[in-house]
């Protein structure tokens, strides 16, 4: 039997990956239509059913779960291989995976200042909301916010985040003196960054606001604050050296905490990597002076 053509074969491990033809479509940038076809013909191919439907969605046969398996590691020691390589011939390359919010508003700031401290390292910056499968896509190591609950790879905290207002020094009608003060003014909003959590802390009986702009991305929210747009809930970790700065003022001490906090994560393959540990001490050093000019300590 000839070996199935590559493009089948991802089209079948993206969707016994997501465990649905539309998502495996986004994520291989293909139509559902030809991930479809790519399947029937691999089933065509190897005289087997792999896949079938399952109400709305899809479901793989017994042999379709065997086989998905097989393709999973074979994909994975297929792509150790290429990094191996792409290693050995670009030796300088860190390749970095990070959040939109968190590339824009705490790297790139300070990017100039790593290669200052590591001209022998080129850093890639990957930024995209997707968690990078370290399996599969092109990284070495990724930043990431969340509960730090990840399969199958290491996991190093580096800070904890907190949730406060931000504004521009120059916002119509002045900086509010007062938690209550807020009333007067436009409250921006973001996924995922309720502001109800804060009104409590607050002692603030109001509702999460329902009306107002509302941002998918947080570097967005905060731009929108610096431009004096309104009042945003800013989050440590994405107020770089603004506040440092008069771009952004906190006109109040309140603050809650993030469930979500910031890691560094990386595959155990990489953990001898000399790059990355130079990386993780950068990143800590930044973290500290953050945290000393700010008089603020890391949390646990």
């Amino acid at each position: 039997m000839r070996l199935p053509p590559m493009q089948a074969l991802r089209a079948f491990e993206a969707t016994a990956r997501e465990r649905s033809l539309t998502k495996a479509a986004q994520s291989l940038h293909l139509t559902h239509g030809a991930i479809s076809h790519q399947i029937k013909a691999l089933e065509s191919d190897l005289g087997v059913r792999l896949v079938e439907r399952a109400g709305r969605g899809i479901r793989l046969t017994e042999e379709g779960e065997r086989f998905a398996a097989r393709v999973r590691t074979a994909f994975a020691e297929l792509m150790a291989a290429v990094q191996e390589i792409d290693s050995r011939a670009n030796p300088r390359q860190l390749r970095v995976s990070i959040p939109p919010s968190l590339a824009a508003r705490w790297l790139l700031p300070r990017i100039g200042r790593f290669h200052a401290e590591h001209p022998d390292i080129d850093l890639v910056v990957n930024s995209s909301m997707a968690i990078v499968d370290f399996q599969r896509d092109e990284a070495d190591v990724a930043i990431r916010n969340g509960f730090g609950h990840w399969p199958g790879v290491r996991i190093e905290h580096l800070v904890d985040d907190a949730f406060f207002p931000v504004c521009s020094p120059r916002i119509a009608g002045g900086v509010p003196k007062r938690p209550a003060d807020l009333a007067r003014y436009t409250l921006l909003r973001a996924e995922g960054e309720p502001w109800k959590p804060w009104f409590e802390a607050a002692g603030l009986d109001w509702p999460e606001p329902t009306r107002g702009p509302y941002f998918s991305d947080s570097a967005l929210l905060m731009q929108a604050a610096a431009e004096g747009q309104g009042i945003a809930l800013g989050r440590s970790t994405l107020l770089g050296s603004d506040v440092r700065n008069r771009v952004l003022v906190r006109p109040f001490a309140i603050e809650t905490p993030n469930a979500r906090k910031m890691y560094l994560v990386y595959p155990p393959r990489n953990a001898d990597s000399a790059k990355i540990a130079a990386f993780r001490a950068w990143l800590k050093a930044e973290i500290a002076a953050d945290q000393a000019a700010s008089g603020v300590r890391k949390r646990r």
